[in-house]
């Protein structure tokens, strides 16, 4: 990523691209087959990071993480996204939202979590209401002092059985000028408590190890001191991760395409065909010159939204952009890659077909190529009355 570097950041870049290829490389295609990380190699991956100081590193010194900026997070993320995500979300990142904790929810939830003593879920999609957040169905009532959850979620992800999850709900409605509109809360639910049922889900074709969860909420307890923040502000914080995570994903995103990029110029240079190699045929150089054109674009467009990230000027229209463009850039590159592989791109000895496979995600979680052109698109039509 052509970004501005300081020694620090070069350090920090080469630390975590040394763990990346050390530590995980060598396990990619076994838990691939597995369909789960072993335990103690989630648990090695989790100390190493521990070790090197990269276990809560988007976290601030203050709790006791990292404390790195946003420009070095993109660069860590870019380098984690060269493996698979069943294999770098055990060197965990807990989600920002944390910081919301109120002192007791602190010494309960934030700070075990950057010590690696508990774990997470972000539960906001349902079964019936994905990117339409308005369409949930989970909701927690009054009870005296206390709430009651109810409802339901799906393609909840993360490494491991969690500890504890950040739940959204519906806490009731209020009047807007657009009508009624839903007031989300976010709620801090132990794994184990009576009614709450977390269990894994549907197997992915992608990212095969990294797993997702169904939680079931019936008649689930719970008392003041477990909402996150303020009630009715859930929405407000769910934009906060989802803005940054659109980032972190587009920088994951580019990490893959130059990894995949790299085997394909190599095996175009290599395999000849007709007594030359195949990469000085324009069918398949320019399909070369075309991933590289992309890669250097979305580059781009990830610095360009970290920069404005930085500033606090990054709008929803931003980060979409970035998760569109850097998704499908993925998405193209691999698809081009296996092409320029011919059959043997999708032969299982190879991983071209592995990273074929996991791209294709990329542009559905975290918003749907789909949502963010509309969220794109808002931005410019409602300024023009739209």
């Amino acid at each position: 990523m052509n970004m501005e570097t300081s020694h620090e950041t070069d350090l920090l870049v080469s630390t975590v691209r040394r763990f990346v290829e050390t530590e995980m490389f060598p396990h990619e295609d076994e838990v691939d087959r597995l369909g789960h990380v072993p335990d103690a190699l989630g648990q090695h991956i989790a100390a190493k990071a521990h070790e090197l100081g990269l276990y809560a590193c988007n976290l601030p010194e203050e709790v006791g993480g990292g404390g790195l900026s946003i420009g070095q997070m993109a660069r860590v993320e870019r380098e984690y996204g060269r493996t698979s995500h069943a294999l770098q979300s055990w060197a965990a990142r807990p989600t920002e939202l944390l910081m919301a904790c109120d002192a007791e929810q602190r010494e309960r939830y934030l700070l075990p979590a950057v010590r690696g003593e508990k774990r997470e879920l972000f539960a906001l999609t349902e079964p019936g209401a994905g990117s339409d957040v308005m369409g949930m169905k989970t909701n927690a009532r009054r009870d005296g002092a206390d709430w009651i959850l109810n409802g339901s979620k799906h393609f909840i992800s993360g490494p491991c059985m969690p500890d504890f999850a950040i739940v959204f709900a519906a806490t009731g409605e209020d009047e807007t000028p657009r009508g009624p509109r839903k007031r989300v809360t976010a709620f801090l639910v132990d794994v184990g408590l009576p009614g709450f049922e977390c269990r894994e889900g549907n197997k992915c074709v992608s990212y095969k190890g990294y797993k997702n969860y169904q939680l079931s909420f019936d008649n689930v307890r719970l008392g003041p001191g477990q909402i996150l923040g303020e009630e009715g502000r859930g929405l407000e914080l769910s934009g906060q991760w989802l803005g940054m995570g659109r980032i972190w994903v587009g920088a994951t995103c580019c990490g893959k395409a130059e990894r995949i990029l790299d085997m394909a110029a190599d095996w175009a240079a290599t395999r000849k065909q007709f007594g030359k190699p195949i990469g000085s045929f324009q069918a398949t150089g320019f399909r070369l010159a075309d991933g590289a054109i992309n890669l250097r674009a979305a580059n781009l467009l990830v610095q360009d939204a970290v920069r404005r990230a930085e500033k606090g000027a990054m709008s929803d229209a931003d980060a979409a952009m970035v998760k569109v463009f850097c998704s499908e850039m993925l998405n193209k590159i691999a698809d081009d890659t296996v092409q320029i592989f011919g059959g043997m791109g999708l032969m299982e000895e190879m991983p071209i077909e592995r990273f074929w496979r996991d791209s294709r995600l990329e542009r559905i979680w975290d918003g749907t190529s789909e949502i963010q052109r509309h969220i794109i698109t808002r931005s410019i039509l409602r300024p023009l009355g739209g």
